[in-house]
């Protein structure tokens, strides 16, 4: 009879108890050791074969002339103001900071000179030419047709880099032309205000000027404004009186033509006392024969008659 499959939880802890046993089993034994059974490896020996270096250096060296090799050792140049010259290279010079990156490259520098200074005389000794000739040509490391795609290629940059600054121009052109625009209708409605006051104050009278006609006019100042302002307590009609007089002519004085003045007032010609007094003069037209008879006198008159 077949056993039923296990769970997969049964199966792992069925696993795990193998595998405990077998560690048991093998610890028992002796087979186990330490480091989780991890080999330990021991640190490495530095090893200074003397002989096989000389075995290697002999096997590719080769007996060659100078002039093939080109090789020098020296020290740095003397610094300026020393009296020493370009020797080899001595223990008791003083050590270079590598830290120090400007004191390194100049370190570099000096002794690339001094090597020079040493081997052009020995060159020249030697007939080795330094100089290139004047006719030389040297030939290209890469061909025609390279050379003009990356002309090529060059010249597309540049006609890119033309286009987009254009195009930063004309965009900028454009910004520009709209501001001044913006400025240009901020001033006429700046002035059509102003003339529009204008008007309004040369029609109220405030104002005899006609100089906004002439498209001149200009902001008021604040002293302006003052100014007009203290003109309105000025006697005497106003600016649009007198054009108004100019233009229909007058009709003469209507308003306050019975107030007293100080001429009218010491004038005493024409008093009387009589009128004065209360008496008064008979109104012209009315005597006394012609005065109407009352109501009984009318009704005693017509019973005479009947």
């Amino acid at each position: 009879m077949d056993t039923p499959p296990l769970s997969g939880s049964e199966s792992e802890s069925d696993d795990s108890l193998v595998t405990d046993r077998e560690l048991q089993d093998a610890f028992s034994r002796g087979l186990l050791k330490p480091g989780l059974n991890v080999v330990l490896e021991g640190p490495k020996k530095a090893v200074n074969d003397v002989n096989g270096l000389k075995q290697c250096l002999a096997e590719f060296k080769r007996d060659l002339e100078w002039v093939e090799r080109l090789d020098v050792t020296l020290g740095p140049v003397p610094e300026i103001g020393g009296s020493e010259a370009p020797t080899p290279q001595n223990k008791d010079q003083k050590a270079v900071d590598p830290e120090d990156d400007f004191q390194r490259e100049m370190n570099f520098y000096r002794q690339a000179q001094a090597a020079v200074l040493a081997v052009l005389p020995r060159l020249h000794q030697l007939k080795v030419p330094t100089k290139r000739p004047t006719d030389y040509f040297a030939e290209m490391a890469k061909s025609d047709l390279q050379m003009q795609k990356i002309r090529q290629k060059l010249q597309t940059k540049q006609a890119a880099m033309e286009k987009s600054e254009k195009a930063k121009q004309l965009r900028a052109l454009r910004k520009y032309g709209k501001k001044v625009q913006t400025e240009v209708l901020q001033k006429r409605q700046q002035e059509k205000a102003h003339m529009m006051s204008a008007i309004k104050k040369y029609q109220k009278g405030f104002s005899d000027k006609l100089d906004f006609l002439e498209g001149d006019q200009k902001p008021l100042a604040q002293g302006k404004k003052a100014g007009a302002k203290g003109q309105q307590m000025k006697k005497g009609p106003s600016a649009k009186r007198r054009y108004k007089n100019q233009k229909f002519g007058f009709g003469g004085k209507k308003k306050g033509s019975k107030w007293n003045t100080r001429e009218s007032y010491d004038d005493v010609s024409s008093f009387r006392a009589k009128t004065a007094h209360g008496r008064g003069l008979k109104r012209p037209g009315k005597k006394g024969s012609n005065k109407r008879p009352g109501k009984r006198t009318r009704e005693k008159m017509k019973n005479r008659t009947h």
